[in-house]
């Protein structure tokens, strides 16, 4: 009989998160005998599908030096790597069509807290002319902070391809794109080069035995594997892996879809930061159009009013002519053992909405490319939409996940705590809060249902 392979640590999960994990056990704790356990190829799946799209705001003090700290991280690889992640920092821009978005600038002085001063800079007629454009993707000498723009003059100049109505731009600057397909790659070729070994098999079971004794499902049988601990980092299946802990954690996993297709009019710039379009909106439909949709039970719902939060971005290299489009739309939660629920309707809403911010992509209406990629993944995420990082109930065992939207941002930051935590070594004064035993802080609680969830 085959012996059972033996790891300090095993890692159920191969895609951002888990291989962050694996990458800072290795490189900062000094762990080797560590195992990565998954069915499909690394950085497959949800982490496939990623935005690769990173930003420091968050309505929250607490989440906004989370998402810093992970910054912090990134960059550190970009310097140590030659930037073979391809980070760049044109930042975020957040539009609106209200004068006075006075809510979301109180939002901006709750995230940033006391750097609110500092770094949050009003952009009116007055102010207008000391603002720096993106102009550069270059993120080592990007500003930091945000350029709340008031002045619609200085708004047409800067983007002029937003419809005429945009009133107000919050342009977050500590953010923008990386490639999230060469972080994991390189996170899995460091972690490998200090002894980490990846293990293809479903994982079927986990038992306590002296430690963990984990059953893969492979195409040989089943192989049996041994572990002082483990790190449940499986993405939508968080709450399988938990369920074999005989634990149960509060996450759903919600699916959501983008499009990718290459602007061959240019109406998109290349200088233009990711950007989002906050304000609600009802589809302009044809007549004939509303009553087609009316009668299809799946598409009746795109007539009433909906959400905002329509994506926009160019993808890829400044010469390129490529543009992604998103709207996390859906509230439904869906099953990611399933098959995937591709909607054949969003490439049509999500292009129709977007083109109330960026009029020029009207022209693709009933004419998108042939090689347009329609692609979507799962949002696992918590009620609140914080993540879940760091001890189980489960002696040993340790969560890594719910990083609903903005696993690629927060990929390094989750790595880094799940492993220090693992390692029994300090962690930051915050992360307790991104532990499961925040459910048993009712304070805490409370101040964070009261705040918006970060969505973007």
């Amino acid at each position: 009989m085959e012996q059972d392979l033996r790891f300090d640590v095993v890692v159920i999960g191969a895609g951002s998160v888990g291989l962050s994990v694996a990458y800072y056990l290795a490189e900062t704790h000094g762990f080797t005998r560590i195992g990565i356990v998954d069915a499909l190829n690394p950085m497959s799946l949800t982490s496939a599908q990623s935005g690769e799209n990173y930003r420091n705001w968050w309505p929250d003090p607490l989440m906004a030096t989370f998402t810093n700290h992970s910054i912090d991280l990134l960059e550190a690889i970009a310097r140590a790597t030659g930037d073979r992640i391809q980070m760049t920092r044109r930042g975020y821009a957040l539009v609106t069509r209200r004068t006075r978005p006075d809510d979301l600038v109180a939002e901006l002085y709750e995230g940033y807290g006391t750097r609110s001063e500092a770094v949050i800079r009003i952009r009116d007629r007055a102010t207008a002319g000391s603002y720096q454009p993106p102009a550069s993707a270059a993120w080592d000498t990007a500003p930091d902070g945000v350029d709340v723009l008031l002045d619609k003059d200085l708004i047409r100049r800067t983007f002029p391809t937003y419809a005429e109505d945009a009133a107000a731009v919050l342009h977050i600057r500590r953010a923008g794109s990386i490639s999230g397909q060469q972080l994991g790659q390189y996170m899995l070729e460091e972690a490998r080069a200090r002894g980490a070994r990846l293990l293809r098999g479903r994982l079927a079971g986990i038992a306590r035995d002296h430690g963990f004794r984990l059953d893969l499902a492979t195409d040989g049988g089943t192989r049996r594997i041994r572990a002082d601990q483990v790190v449940n980092a499986a993405g939508p299946f968080l709450g399988d892996v938990a369920a074999m802990l005989g634990e149960e954690l509060p996450v759903t996993s919600v699916y959501q879809q983008k499009i990718a297709f290459e602007d061959r009019e240019g109406i998109v710039s290349r200088t233009m930061p990711f950007t989002i379009d906050l304000d609600g909106q009802e589809i302009a439909w044809s007549e004939e159009e509303r009553a087609v949709l009316a009668e299809d039970p799946n598409a009746a719902r795109f007539l009433a009013p909906m959400q905002g939060g329509i994506h926009c971005r160019p993808d890829g290299a400044d010469n390129g002519r490529w543009i992604k489009l998103g709207w996390a739309y859906n509230h439904t939660a869906g099953d990611p053992r399933g098959p995937e629920p591709i909607d054949p309707h969003f490439p049509d809403i999500v292009l129709r909405g977007a083109s109330r911010l960026h009029p020029g992509l009207a022209a693709y209406i009933g004419r998108l490319p042939r090689n347009t990629h329609h692609y979507g993944g799962y949002y696992t995420m918590t009620e609140e939409n914080w993540p879940l990082i760091g001890p189980m109930a489960t002696s040993g065992a340790f969560v890594a996940g719910a990083l609903s939207g903005f696993g690629t941002m927060a990929a390094c930051a989750t790595g880094a705590l799940t492993a220090a935590w693992v390692a029994g070594a300090a962690v930051p004064s915050y992360a307790r809060a991104l532990t499961v035993a925040r459910y048993r802080d009712p304070e805490l609680m409370r101040r964070i249902a009261g705040q918006n969830k970060g969505h973007l």
